[in-house]
């Protein structure tokens, strides 16, 4: 196989055109038909979203998957009260389920208090976050076509460090928007493209 063919939509053995990511993983290819890129507009949702990109940062999408549920119990099922209300993370370190890394650990505890604070400006996080939503979404034909970012990722991530939070750089929040549906980069061609219904 080629690289170039290897940056273009692969069908697999039940003929869904999927992309290569996406292919030979059980755990990416579940993943991919049944979540990735699907509208996430509830507070909680959109808090689990952000705190596992944050824990991706450096790591394969596919650990923070393998890892979701030791962290869903370990962050009170990223409910923003109850991880805003934690006093410390020193007892998940020496958890291997986790990721052991101190300011990773912390950054949900961090976050969890600025989603909180944006209550008090009468919002929340998910309406935040949508309303850096472009006007176009990308129509990428190969992988190479996707975009690591974007002048709304970049304003998004600016403003939300303004607004304490972290783990939110321009690249992290570009794959947030792509996973929560806020911009559409399935490859033209593979079955889930335009399945969010934000991009018609």
């Amino acid at each position: 196989m080629t690289a170039s063919q290897n940056l273009t939509p692969v069908i697999g053995p039940d003929g869904l055109a999927r992309p290569p990511w996406a292919v030979t993983d059980p755990l990416l290819r579940h993943y991919y038909d049944t979540e990735w890129g699907m509208p996430v507009r509830d507070e909680a949702g959109m808090f689990e979203r952000l705190c596992l990109e944050g824990f991706q940062v450096g790591l394969s999408w596919r650990l923070i998957l393998t890892r979701r549920e030791a962290l869903r119990a370990a962050f009170h099922g990223f409910d923003p009260d109850k991880v805003a209300a934690m006093e410390g993370i020193e007892h998940l370190l020496a958890d291997a389920s986790l990721i052991r890394n101190r300011r990773k650990l912390l950054a949900p505890l961090t976050n969890a208090k600025a989603t909180l604070a944006l209550r008090e400006e009468g919002t929340n996080l998910a309406e935040f976050i949508w309303s850096y939503q472009p006007d176009t979404t990308p129509v990428p034909l190969t992988a190479a076509d996707v975009p690591s970012q974007s002048p709304e990722s970049v304003q998004l991530a600016k403003d939300l460090k303004r607004k304490g939070f972290t783990f939110v750089g321009p690249v992290t929040m570009y794959a947030l928007m792509e996973s929560v549906g806020i911009v559409d980069t399935n490859l033209v061609g593979t079955w889930r493209r335009g399945a969010s219904g934000v991009w018609v």
